[in-house]
């Protein structure tokens, strides 16, 4: 049995720990939270990391606090169609696409993970300071591990936790990313700014669409995150893209701003079934953040400690696929370090499987993933497409849709590969 110390309880981190619980490991997870709470606004888990939520016994918890998303569409500023897919079941795939609340997909997992590792192993108000490791003799004993240092946010005081492997999972800006990396300096920023929000509002195209409009001046993207109450009403996530220069250094993450200030940028982006402006006016908050990432490194694992999740490959959200490699990150690590005792190889293994795709990943989002053929549109349109666009052949559209969805490991024929028995 194999003890492993997690930095990080968000959904990378609590998945993991439930896979490498499942697998017969001793887990312990460490979260900087004093309090886990529903914070945050919507985010998408596509079928490829539903697919191992489902192989944790989660699929009817994610049923009960998110939407089968079913339709992806690709619209330019004025609302006319570029394209549009069919997403989850509906695209072939085993397994469903999910829209749901990041705060309900956060405490879901946690609570799975607290039945699952028990409350004893769940320790929150936890944040790692540092670590060292240990290859030392003593006695003819050779002490191989891992010492994590957290600070208490509660009482301040300092603990050590020694174990056979340290995970960071601690997010953009990881602690251990930064002792293992030491020169990679800040986040890279994109030039563009997201404002996101939720509020509750009439549900459109039927209540399982997410739609992405505009182009690389000016982006939204619209999709519920509840399913329709009896009046046809629907938690609906927004996010409004613009670019807009941000020192690295001063930058406020997830700052407050006034919806109608943003809204004012969508005033002319009337669809008739969903007014964009007036739906962020309608919010009661909206909050400010740079779009940034991490160049991607050649290494995630030193000995006996890797990282995961954000702190290994965080990327912008285009695609909608950062939650998403995250618990892929967690089966992989799992899988590595099972049935074998030779943990740094077991490591060096997980990073193998993981470090090349995600970081094609991240530098295809740079371009902005699938959602540059909106930029594609605005820049070819000659303004004579009514209903639809046809300005770019739609056999491109899709092609760059399904290279994208290949690239990221959910395109049908992938997934229908991993259901069939055997």
């Amino acid at each position: 049995m194999t003890s492993v110390t997690i930095a990080g309880g968000g959904i990378g981190g609590l998945v993991a720990a439930m896979c490498l619980h499942d697998a017969g490991h001793e887990v312990d997870v460490f979260e900087s939270v004093v309090e886990p709470s529903e914070l945050g606004v919507g985010i998408n888990v596509l079928p490829h990391s539903v697919r191992v939520l489902d192989d944790l016994g989660l699929l009817p918890a994610l049923d009960a606090a998110g939407v089968r998303t079913e339709a992806l569409a690709f619209l330019s500023r004025d609302g006319i169609r570029i394209w549009e897919e069919p997403r989850g079941l509906a695209a072939g795939t085993p397994w469903p696409q999910f829209s749901i609340h990041r705060g309900k997909l956060q405490m879901l997992l946690w609570q799975a993970a607290l039945d699952r590792l028990g409350p004893e192993r769940c320790h929150t108000g936890m944040r790692l300071t540092s670590f060292k490791q240990n290859d030392s003799q003593h006695n003819g004993d050779i002490d191989d591990t891992v010492t994590a240092t957290f600070q208490d946010r509660r009482s301040g005081v300092d603990i050590e936790v020694a174990s056979d492997v340290l995970v960071g999972a601690d997010g953009i800006h990881s602690a251990v990313r930064q002792q293992l990396h030491p020169d990679q300096g800040l986040p890279h920023p994109s030039g563009l700014v997201l404002w996101r929000g939720a509020v509750r509002a009439r549900a459109f195209l039927g209540g399982r669409t997410m739609f992405m409009a505009g182009d690389d001046g000016q982006k939204a993207v619209v999709y519920p995150i509840s399913d329709p109450d009896d009046d046809g009403m629907a938690l609906i996530n927004w996010v409004a893209e613009r670019p807009m220069d941000v020192d690295m250094t001063t930058v406020s993450w997830n700052r407050e701003v006034d919806p109608a200030w943003v809204a004012d940028s969508f005033t002319e982006w009337d669809y008739g079934w969903l007014d964009v402006g007036a739906l962020i006016a309608s919010s009661d908050a909206a909050y400010e953040f740079p779009m940034v990432d991490r160049h991607p490194v050649d290494r995630w694992s030193f000995g006996r400690v890797t990282l995961l999740g954000d702190a290994a490959h965080p990327m912008r959200p285009n695609g909608s696929n950062g939650s998403s490699q995250a618990i892929l990150d967690g089966e992989a690590l799992a899988a590595a370090l099972t049935g074998t005792g030779d943990i740094p190889a077991a490591l060096t293994a997980y990073e193998s499987a993981r470090l090349e795709p995600t970081a094609k990943l991240t530098l295809a989002n740079r371009q902005a993933g699938p959602e540059r053929v909106m930029q594609w549109v605005a820049e070819r349109c000659a303004g004579a497409c009514i209903d639809e666009h046809t300005c770019v052949d739609s056999a491109v559209l899709e092609r760059e849709a399904n290279a994208y969805k290949q690239l990221a490991g959910f395109d049908p024929a992938t997934l229908q590969a991993m259901a069939e028995p055997g």
